[in-house]
């Protein structure tokens, strides 16, 4: 996990995503161009909750999101989703 000077808004969640695997379970090799994005990450950081609903999600939290749900963004080199709290599927 790391840290981030980025502090989301109401109901939204930073997220760092789990690196794309790069082998199967039999042990082929997965070319970069195949690779398909994962769908977990790690919770980085999480805004304060709308007023009548506070946050479920924590940071340090592993998640499962949908996988045309969240916003890439860049911050020092680094890439992280953001996303509503709702676009959560699952916490692992």
């Amino acid at each position: 996990m790391s840290n981030v000077n980025i502090k989301p808004l109401a109901d939204r969640v930073l997220i760092e995503p789990a690196v794309a695997e790069s082998k199967t379970a039999s042990g082929i090799i997965i070319p970069d161009t195949a690779k398909e994005k994962p769908l977990k990450g790690i919770v980085v950081a999480v805004g304060s909750g709308k007023k009548d609903e506070p946050m479920t999600v924590k940071v340090g939290d592993s998640v499962l999101y949908g996988k045309y749900s969240s916003t890439e963004i860049s911050v020092d080199g680094k890439d992280y989703l953001i996303m509503k709290e709702s676009e959560i599927y699952a916490i692992l």
